[in-house]
């Protein structure tokens, strides 16, 4: 058969095909737009706006040359690690600090820097069972091992450094808050039904030595019912969500009571399973509620300004259904952990550029 005629046999039967395909195919539909979660949504002017989430390795660190080429020329995969059962949030210039029950130990996503790094695993710094957590103004990390009742104090890389507390002076404690000056260290120690240790732990930084004990078992004001995590805002209140009696409690320094918000229910305002809390540099007071599947924004006198996130089966941007801790950055990005759903979400102040600040995409 000659060229020529398989050119034109080509000629006739292609543009036959092309008709038949035409006549079969359907219009495609537009791809769906991505919604990005703002909060408080439309109309109303935006106060926050979906970022990013954080699961994996992979989220902050991208394969260097030679790991592309290790990988290229032997075949393996990529290691990938991420979170399993996330409980606290802290964050440090752009380094999100990130609990693991189930893992036991302390996930480094260093956003600006690249890195992910894993802390807790070795002796002597080894952890338990890690649960609550913050860094001091100067940078040093104190994680709170509920198993073996001790706060665990490590540098930014995750080099132990010493402990404070122990099973004579610590019960359940389940989180730490550090003075904006550093030099204390308050344990919230959750007691349990048939313990009446539920109060404040108040440590030297330096020493580790025991300076005071706030509240005991009860219902009146400066008492607790569970008390389950802590924050200090930067005029130095401290405040405590007092999980069984569906409130916040604030205390100065000295832990003198000074004043209580929230109350029992299901409307914006109220609390029915309140656990992580956090406060900004304005000094608002962000409190999750674990049930609501989202986190409220007071003001300092305890006036809802807004909530943030729903339930949501999904696992999608902004939908919870076990969410735990949070923290604010200096720049005003908020963090929350969902354990069901093993992530972080990053919210950006609607006034924060997305190229600003220690997660700028420069």
């Amino acid at each position: 058969m000659s060229h020529q005629v398989v050119a034109t046999r080509f000629s006739i039967v292609f543009p036959f095909v092309v008709l038949l395909l035409a006549g079969c195919a359907t219009t495609p539909e537009p791809p769906l737009a991505l919604v990005i979660p703002v909060f408080p949504p439309p109309p109303a002017e935006p106060r926050f706006i979906y970022e990013r989430t954080i699961r994996y390795n992979e989220d902050v660190e991208g394969p260097d040359r030679a790991e592309r080429f290790r990988r290229f020329a032997t075949g393996a995969p990529r290691e990938v690690l991420g979170l399993v059962k996330p409980y606290d949030v802290a964050v440090f210039e752009g380094r999100v600090y990130v609990t693991d029950t189930v893992q036991r130990e302390v996930f480094l996503f260093d956003v600006p820097g690249g890195r992910f790094r894993e802390i807790g695993k070795e002796k002597p710094g080894l952890l338990v069972k890690p649960i609550g957590i913050d860094i001091s103004s100067t940078g040093t990390l104190y994680v709170c091992d509920v198993s073996a009742r001790r706060i665990m104090a490590y540098d930014l890389e995750g080099t132990f450094l010493h402990s404070i507390g122990d099973d004579k002076t610590l019960s359940r404690p389940s989180d730490i808050a550090v003075s904006p000056d550093g030099a204390l260290v308050y344990v919230v120690d959750v007691g349990g039904v048939d313990s009446d240790q539920h109060h404040i732990q108040v440590f030297d930084a330096a020493s580790g030595n025991l300076l005071n004990t706030i509240g005991k078992r009860g219902s009146a004001d400066g008492e607790f019912n569970l008390p389950i995590q802590a924050t200090v805002a930067h005029d130095g209140t401290l405040y405590v969500v007092d999980k069984g009696n569906f409130r916040v409690q604030a205390f100065d320094a000295a832990g003198k009571f000074k004043r209580t918000f929230g109350t029992a229910g299901r409307m914006p305002g109220q609390f029915f399973s309140p656990k992580g809390i956090a406060t900004d540099n304005d000094g608002n007071v962000y409190v999750v509620d674990t049930a609501f599947g989202n986190f409220q924004i007071f003001n300092d006198q305890g006036e809802l300004l807004l909530y943030v996130g729903d339930r949501g089966q999904s696992g999608a941007p902004a939908k919870y259904l076990l969410p735990a801790g949070i923290d604010v950055d200096k720049d005003g990005r908020v963090y929350v952990v969902d354990q069901f759903f093993r992530k972080i979400d990053v919210f950006r102040p609607a006034g924060l550029d997305a190229n600003a600040g220690y997660h700028g995409t420069r």
